[in-house]
């Protein structure tokens, strides 16, 4: 899953994002209100935690630009405010969730997956996707067949996560890209193919009766394998 940062202490947005990413999520950070806004316009987030005191344009307002403009994404607001006014103002403003400062990793962590969790799946289908023979557990990071099991390494499991939850679709590397890596990332496209080679492995280890089947100039897509 992809998330966006808006939070203007560089020292904590470091930390936070190190944190995210440990836990297999991709980040793009930004340090003020207006940064924010212009990553949200340009790029598409399962989720958004947005700090309330920043510069240029506070959180609040930014909330209220992204809710006018028809964006659903999910939002956690955090804040050094701890008064219940700035708590309602925040949900009432469109809000998902809020967090005060300090908070624990754990607790941001729970948060998030609840947040972006959604109303249309339960808990334990969200957590578990499957295809085919072949199923990934999004808290655990293992993907597994009746034959075997591997626990993915990071950016492994984005990719697949993102494969399994638009099956048959096909996704360009620009897409991976963006995606995943994020758009302020130095790494170049070929990486993607060198994760897609390591992921096809991974499958054929497992015996699985899906495949990751390749467009040329055009992209990759996850489909169950007919003859399987």
């Amino acid at each position: 899953m992809r998330l966006l940062l808006a939070e203007d202490e560089k020292s904590l947005s470091k930390a936070i994002t190190t944190i995210l990413k440990k836990n297999n999520y991709s980040v793009d950070a930004a340090y003020d209100g207006i940064e924010a806004l212009e990553y949200i316009q340009v790029n598409e987030y399962d989720g958004v935690i947005l700090d309330v005191m920043m510069p240029r344009l506070d959180g609040i307002s930014v909330l209220k630009k992204i809710r006018d403009s028809g964006n659903s994404v999910p939002i956690i607001m955090l804040t050094a405010k701890s008064e219940i006014d700035d708590k309602v103002m925040g949900l009432d403003s469109g809000a998902n969730d809020y967090l005060t400062k300090p908070f624990a990793a754990k607790e941001l962590l729970a948060r998030i997956r609840v947040m972006t969790r959604g109303t249309s799946v339960t808990p334990q289908q969200d957590s578990t996707l499957t295809l085919g023979n072949i199923k990934l557990d999004c808290a655990s990071f293992e993907l597994s067949s009746p034959f075997d099991s591997f626990v993915l390494a990071n950016k492994e499991f984005q990719m697949l996560e993102y494969m399994m939850r638009n099956p048959r679709q096909v996704i360009s590397a620009e897409q991976f890209m963006d995606r995943i890596w994020g758009i302020d990332s130095n790494a170049e496209s070929n990486v993607v193919w060198t994760y897609i080679s390591y992921l096809r492995k991974k499958l054929a280890a497992l015996n699985a009766n899906v495949e990751i089947k390749v467009r040329r100039n055009v992209g990759y897509s996850l489909e169950e394998n007919k003859e399987n």
